[in-house]
């Protein structure tokens, strides 16, 4: 630094800008009262404003963690700039020339590193808008443009340029600027080549990318000829002033719409965001190159101040890569206090491509909140689910409910989780809601992370069995009459096989709904079933011993082996009452299952597959009646 800013002209920069207009370029700001400002601090995360300013007094202050300061100092914190380069990027904006101590006026190459980027980009901005305009090697740019329904006026709006395909036009016009090479290469805005610095950018239509204070601090640029060997898009590298994942394409142009209308529209590409703003959609931004991350969310949330009434609607492609985004926008979605919405353009168009087949007005209506962005996801898993089954119902509630159980507002979580029964046809709606009340509770002791394990006391669900059931657990609850059944069953079918045969080898693995019972039952089949006890006794139980599949499973035979039967007359009698209900159990599940099938039939399926589910479940409840009135003569 060739010296100190005198302090008159440092005075006359904090006299000259005011800190409610600097401030509110970064945040919403609202009335507290007594002549101050408030707004969400942007200093640490915080879900209420404690974050004050006082135009009277040109000062900001946090009563949450304790910054502040003046304008200068909140320039200084929030950009990451020294006090000089705090200084300078406020003299620029008021327009006012600084003098510098112990050496007159500070020369150009000698100011702070950051603003010599950011001066770098704003000239290279200006330069490549110029080429596009003016130069005739740009027709190709102009011509990507205007097929996209952007004319002349719409490139100047957004700042779009063109990059030349020459190696180094843009190096050598900011050498004459006088730029170093060093800064050159700092910027991102050229790299290095065999002589030399080169461009980054050749033959490429130019986005500008600009900060939330409106300064360029990096470019997106677009391929347009086939001998470019580069990506489609190739954006600026990462440098002190440009982080991909904390900048938002079209920011600057959208912050005030955003802060007065509580709303913000995010679309994937920069002609996405030209689309939506020339439809009227002024709230539309565009990440750079990354996915929509925390970050992001934090500038957001500084614009919405948070207030319940804030929406956030994201856009995607309607195909698979879309639909990714979207979920992978969602695993933040708890970090807003905002709604958030999901909007698909029909036939899978994005906004650039929907305003050019249908208009502004298209644009427009796909901006209004459609589809809540927790329910996309919610079908999104669900539709990965067989629903037909009981194990792929009780999947889709495990992997469904944490969602729903992030909902903010409790009377609405109430509602999506009646919802959510509905769409996996559980008749027991109640069920689902307590679910769904248990894990949000669980969130919010865990400090809103979801549970990674249950607590002790909380019930088991076991999975439905599987070719080769799992054998291991928690241990079972004899106070649990299903499970009291089913063992007594199988110490029967151990210890007593000529009492159940033939009847317990045609049970299926699906009527013992404890998987370590399950997979008894598996391993008594594999040793030649409960017959072959009848007609070997002795052997009978070294095979079965010896058909299970691990230490688990055996010890779980011998345990079940040599346990009393908890008759003291254990007789073909018994043994049949306790068959039945066994198959009863099974039935009354089918018939279950049935009725929740029967539910999403009735809302629009297929008429012949609703007549044929229809007669299973007369069938059923026929089957059922006479186990009932017959006993194990119905079996």
């Amino acid at each position: 630094m060739a010296g100190r800013i005198n302090d008159e002209d440092v005075k006359a920069v904090r006299d000259a800008v005011p800190i409610d207009a600097v401030v509110s370029e970064y945040l919403q700001l609202r009335s507290a009262g007594g002549g101050n400002l408030k707004g969400l601090c942007p200093f640490h995360d915080e879900k209420s404003p404690s974050f004050q300013v006082s135009p009277s007094k040109g000062l900001f202050h946090c009563f949450g963690c304790q910054e502040g300061g003046d304008t200068i100092t909140f320039v200084m914190k929030v950009d990451h700039l020294s006090f000089s380069e705090a200084v300078e990027r406020l003299a620029a904006q008021a327009g006012i020339t600084l003098r510098y101590e112990e050496g007159g006026y500070n020369p150009a190459h000698q100011r702070g590193e950051r603003i010599r980027l950011v001066e770098a980009h704003k000239i290279a901005a200006q330069w490549y808008a110029e080429q596009l305009a003016t130069s005739p090697e740009a027709e190709t740019g102009r011509l990507f443009l205007a097929e996209r329904g952007f004319d002349q006026a719409a490139a100047v709006h957004f700042g779009v340029g063109y990059s030349p395909q020459g190696w180094d036009h843009l190096t050598r016009y900011l050498r004459g600027k006088g730029f170093t090479d060093k800064e050159l290469l700092l910027s991102g805005i050229s790299q290095e080549g065999r002589r030399g610095p080169i461009d980054r950018f050749r033959g490429r239509l130019m986005w500008p990318i600009r900060d939330i204070g409106g300064e360029v601090v990096g470019f997106g640029a677009r391929k347009l000829y086939e001998a470019d060997n580069g990506p489609k898009y190739l954006n600026t590298p990462e440098t002190q002033i440009y982080r991909k994942s904390q900048v938002l394409y079209g920011i600057d142009l959208a912050k005030k719409d955003i802060a007065k209308a509580s709303r913000a529209v995010v679309v994937e590409g920069y002609t996405d965001v030209m689309a939506c703003h020339l439809a009227g959609v002024t709230t539309a931004i565009a990440t750079c190159g990354t996915a929509f991350g925390g970050d992001h969310i934090k500038i957001l949330r500084r614009l919405l101040m948070d207030n319940g009434s804030a929406r956030v609607i994201f856009t995607f492609d309607g195909d698979a890569a879309g639909q990714k985004a979207a979920l992978r926008a969602f695993e933040d979605d708890q970090k807003f206090a905002a709604e958030t919405y999901i909007a698909i353009a029909p036939d899978g168009m994005d906004p650039c491509e929907l305003r050019l087949a249908k208009g502004d007005e298209a644009v427009a209506d796909l901006a209004e909140p459609r589809t809540p962005l927790f329910e996309f996801a919610l079908r999104q898993i669900v539709s990965r689910y067989d629903l037909d089954t009981p194990a792929g119902r009780a999947g889709a509630l495990d992997e469904a409910a944490p969602i729903v159980a992030r909902i903010k507002n409790s009377g609405a979580q109430h509602e999506v989780a009646v919802e959510l029964a509905g769409m996996l046809g559980i008749l027991d709606t109640q069920f689902v809601v307590r679910r769904v009340a248990q894990l949000a509770r669980w969130a919010r002791d865990r400090g809103g992370k979801a549970p990674q394990d249950r607590p002790r006391g909380a019930e088991q669900q076991w999975p439905a069995p599987t070719a080769r059931p799992a054998s291991s657990g928690p241990a079972l609850t004899l106070r649990n009459p299903v499970y009291a059944a089913e063992r007594e069953l199988l110490k029967l079918a151990l210890q007593r096989p000529e009492l159940v045969s033939p009847a317990f080898d045609a049970y299926g693995l699906d009527e013992f709904t404890a998987p370590p019972y399950a997979a008894v039952r598996q391993t008594v089949a594999e040793a030649g079933g409960a017959e072959y006890g009848v007609q070997d006794p002795q052997e009978y139980l070294v095979r079965v011993r010896e058909a299970a599949p691990d230490d688990t499973v055996r010890a779980m035979v011998t345990e079940l082996a040599v346990e009393p039967i908890l008759r003291r007359t254990v007789d073909e009698v018994y043994a049949g009452t306790v068959l039945v209900q066994i198959r009863r159990r099974a039935v009354e599940r089918r018939i279950h299952d049935i009725q929740s099938q029967l539910t999403r039939l009735a809302t629009g399926g297929d008429p012949a597959q609703l007549s044929a589910v229809q007669n299973e479940m007369w069938i059923l409840q026929q089957y059922d009646q006479a186990l009932r009135e017959r006993g194990a003569k119905a079996l």
